[in-house]
């Protein structure tokens, strides 16, 4: 991901380890009842739905670039005793570690070119072991809010994008929103939640 993009969320992060805010999304609230077994977090974040999935008992993951996300994820899971690795690296050149049951990408291959994107979005499918599932969420064309980008390195995906991505997959969710931002701008998004072919 490109620095502007990880110094924006580090100073988010930060603010929110301050304030104890670690209350899922909506994103991550409509993906735990998908996670299990051994799951794949890609750019976790504070790792709040990665602790929700270790806490059920899935043998998790939690990949992320951001310093403070990493040491407050590594702290929790020792404290916790959780089933939990915190890997600080950057998503573009980590290699998954195996097959997993789930594989997570929530908000995070729109950071990127298209082609990179994209690649990105095989590679995680590729770690999806068959008959596990892949939960992604995307910014779509018609957003507004722009200032988390790094000049040109970004892509908004099409509406369909995650759909046709997916084609031979079973389709467990599609659903794609608007939540408004700074400035009277959108934010919108596509959310998918697939099962690979066994």
């Amino acid at each position: 991901m490109a620095n502007r993009s990880i110094d924006f969320f580090e100073e988010q992060f930060q603010s929110q380890v301050r304030a104890r805010e670690f209350s899922l999304n909506p994103f991550e609230e409509a993906a735990l009842p998908h996670l299990s077994g051994r799951v794949l977090d890609l750019a976790c974040g504070l790792g709040n739905l990665s602790l929700a999935a270790a806490r059920r008992g899935c043998e998790v993951v939690a990949v992320d670039a951001s310093p403070t996300a990493i040491e407050y994820l590594s702290t929790t899971a020792r404290e916790e005793m959780l089933n939990l690795t915190a890997v600080q690296a950057d998503i573009e050149r980590y290699e998954p570690p195996g097959a997993f049951d789930t594989v997570v990408a929530i908000g995070i291959l729109m950071f990127f070119p298209r082609e990179t994107a994209l690649a990105l979005l095989d590679r995680g499918k590729r770690a999806v072991r068959p008959g596990g599932r892949a939960v992604v969420t995307v910014l779509i064309q018609g957003t507004t809010f722009m200032e988390m980008f790094e000049g040109n390195r970004y892509y908004l995906f099409t509406p369909e994008g995650l759909e046709h991505a997916f084609a031979g997959w079973t389709i467990l969710l599609s659903r794609r929103g608007e939540f408004p931002a700074p400035n009277g701008q959108v934010k919108r998004f596509s959310t998918i939640i697939a099962q690979k072919p066994a």
